[in-house]
């Protein structure tokens, strides 16, 4: 199983070093990011969770990784991120059964880390 927390930090070093190499797509790929996920008609915990429930159809370690922590960042609990592993499931089949596996790894480790520490 993946250390969800390790992956997430490599992802995040990786993107910073990406942003060097090609520093206009980094850019505009986070404004998009920021922009998308900003509170408004949904508020920015729904959109993570949306974001999960498709990272999880599409098969993204790496979106499962960000999305878990972003969506635990914004307050969602684990209630909701695993209801939400539940509509991947229902939307993506067997497939979305492994990587809602995946997903709650995920969120046992993330929420087992200092930074979501209560």
């Amino acid at each position: 199983m993946k250390n969800y927390p390790n992956h997430y930090q490599e992802l995040v070093r990786l993107m910073k070093d990406m942003g060097k190499e090609i520093p206009q797509q980094m850019q505009g790929f986070s404004a998009l990011h920021k922009s998308s996920l900003t509170d408004n008609a949904l508020s920015k915990r729904t959109k993570e969770l949306i974001a999960l429930a498709i990272a999880i159809s599409v098969r993204c370690d790496g979106c499962i990784a960000f999305h878990v922590h972003d969506a635990v960042k914004a307050g969602c609990t684990r209630e909701e991120v695993m209801e939400t592993i539940g509509v991947a499931i229902l939307m993506g089949g067997g497939p979305a059964v492994v990587y809602g596996c995946e997903a709650m790894a995920a969120l046992n480790q993330f929420v087992a880390t200092d930074e979501f520490a209560k």
